[in-house]
């Protein structure tokens, strides 16, 4: 019920993570990213210390591909499992487990990781990937650019319910952390128009955060 992106940005080092499902709120519980570390999804009869417990593997110099194979041995019921990761040196890695629900799928290349299950076909993370490859610009946008991917190649086996995204870049906290968490329409496409929407004032926002006297005015009534 599930497909989503792990990937890193070659040019800056932002690293991204988004997942859409027919569950709600499934960015609440599968995506997990750490300036500087990397990102992992977490999903398929999700168990959220996956995410955090990889972060922490990961940030202590663990690669993506040891980081997986830890969880898999030590993690509990890995077989229902689905666990993707990339690393700071761009590393991706995929732990499926043989009781991941309905068709599932992963692919990988340099810098992203893509899979799903409960999908339409088994070539959606394939469609995922390519789609991140032949894409250019902010990480946002070829994140974004990959989902609308995986919908055309079939995305999940029902109508999809809820979306997210979170970007990570230099400073502890998401840069981004953007969410659709229920609608009968396509969250997707919903999120694509936030990110539209908050894309041209990240900066503003990591610049406020830091130095408040170097912060752009907030545009709205009152703030004159």
């Amino acid at each position: 019920m599930t497909f989503s992106i792990v990937a890193r940005c070659a040019k800056t080092g932002m690293f991204g993570v988004a997942v859409s499902s027919s569950s709600p709120a499934v960015a609440a519980r599968c995506a997990y990213a750490q300036a500087g570390v990397g990102a992992i999804a977490s999903q398929n009869v999700t168990d959220p210390t996956l995410g955090t417990r990889g972060l922490e593997l990961m940030a202590r110099g663990a690669s993506a591909a040891e980081a997986v194979a830890i969880l898999k041995r030590t993690g509990a019921y890995p077989e229902y499992r689905q666990v993707l990761a990339v690393d700071a040196k761009g590393i991706a890695a995929i732990h499926s487990g043989p009781k991941a629900l309905g068709i599932w799928a992963e692919a990988r290349a340099e810098n992203v990781a893509c899979g799903g299950n409960l999908l339409a076909n088994d070539g959606v993370p394939q469609a995922m990937v390519d789609a991140f490859l032949s894409s250019e610009g902010h990480l946002g946008d070829r994140i974004i650019a990959t989902m609308r991917a995986a919908l055309k190649a079939g995305g999940e086996a029902g109508p999809v319910r809820s979306a997210g995204m979170k970007l990570v870049r230099e400073v502890a906290w998401p840069v981004a952390d953007l969410r659709c968490d229920w609608t009968e329409d396509c969250p997707i496409e919903h999120l694509a128009s936030v990110w539209e929407i908050y894309k041209p004032q990240l900066d503003a926002y990591v610049t406020r955060a830091l130095n408040p006297t170097d912060a752009p005015s907030y545009g709205v009534p009152g703030d004159e």
